[in-house]
């Protein structure tokens, strides 16, 4: 398996500078990545040469930096997952996941999307291991994205801890919600007694949820729902927390009568592609139980 290179060149504004400030500053590597490459296996070449961080460029130099090959753990087994891809190029994948699979392995489950991903990627004779960019919970449905090396990981980290990375959700809660726009601005922390579930509370993290009307059905509301902070179970805290918890989310109030699930999706996908130097927008339709209740419901 080769391992993952990327090559520059040097513009007439970058020149004289050194190696380290190019990789820092003009490619926005993270220090722990540069670290890695000069400690772990990597390399940095200039003009096909191997040179240190304390090179100085010139315009037109070619430099080129090879990532260690990443090790993968050994609790992560490789499953053959028939993969709903929405987007792939070779920084990052994007998936469609269904409901009822997990993003990443655990112990109460037989496999996870992850080991999916992992399995494609040794098909495709990929040296790569897993980089989760967003997880949803294991019966939510939608986009998720995987970043296939570290450097990629990095950038798209820092997009969200910026807020630069939009997603947008589709939610059937219970009840008519009466605005057809909103907020939920209540911080989160766990419940007492519970390892698993949250709920608002004064002293829990800043949490800030929008939501806006989409349709309104039979003592029931589509809303179309974004995060503006990436509590666990955000959304569905806050939509218990203001009297309309999620159809099928009975760990929050919701009736499992008519879905067997959270009526869950994250439907919409916005990022800035770092390499490609232009905005991406992605859509993933609705899965057949949230559309099947909109129409009976």
């Amino acid at each position: 398996m080769t391992a993952f290179s990327m090559k520059w060149t040097v513009k007439t504004e970058e020149a004289g500078i050194l190696v380290r400030q190019y990789l820092l500053e003009e490619k926005s590597l993270s220090r722990s990545v540069l670290t890695d490459i000069k400690f772990k296996g990597g390399s940095i070449r200039v003009n096909g040469e191997d040179r240190n961080v304390r090179t100085v460029l010139q315009e037109g130099d070619h430099v080129q930096i090879t990532f260690p090959h990443e090790e993968v753990s050994e609790s992560m087994i490789p499953l053959k997952i028939p993969l709903r891809i929405v987007y792939e190029d070779e920084h990052f994948l994007l998936v469609n996941k269904p409901p009822y699979l997990p993003t990443i392995p655990s112990r109460h489950s037989e496999g996870s999307l992850a080991q999916g991903v992992l399995f494609y990627y040794q098909s495709l004779n990929l040296n790569r291991t897993i980089h989760t960019v967003n997880r949803l919970d294991r019966d939510t449905s939608g986009l998720v994205m995987f970043a296939k090396h570290r450097f990629a990981h990095d950038l798209l980290s820092r997009q969200q801890q910026n807020k630069q990375m939009k997603r947008e959700y589709l939610a059937i809660v219970h009840g008519n919600v009466e605005e057809k726009e909103g907020e939920v601005d209540a911080p989160i922390g766990r419940k007492e007694g519970s390892i698993i579930e949250r709920t608002v509370r004064p002293d829990g993290q800043y949490a800030l949820t929008r939501y806006r009307m989409v349709q309104m059905l039979e003592d029931a509301t589509l809303l179309d729902l974004s995060l503006q902070t990436g509590r666990t179970h955000q959304i569905r805290v806050h939509m218990a927390s203001i009297g309309h918890p999620l159809l099928g989310d009975d760990l929050y109030g919701g009736r499992k009568d008519v879905i067997t699930r959270q009526a869950l999706h994250s439907a919409k996908l916005e990022f800035y592609h770092p390499f490609l130097e232009k905005t991406l927008r992605f859509e993933a339709e609705l899965e057949h139980d949230m559309k099947t209740l909109i129409q009976t419901t």
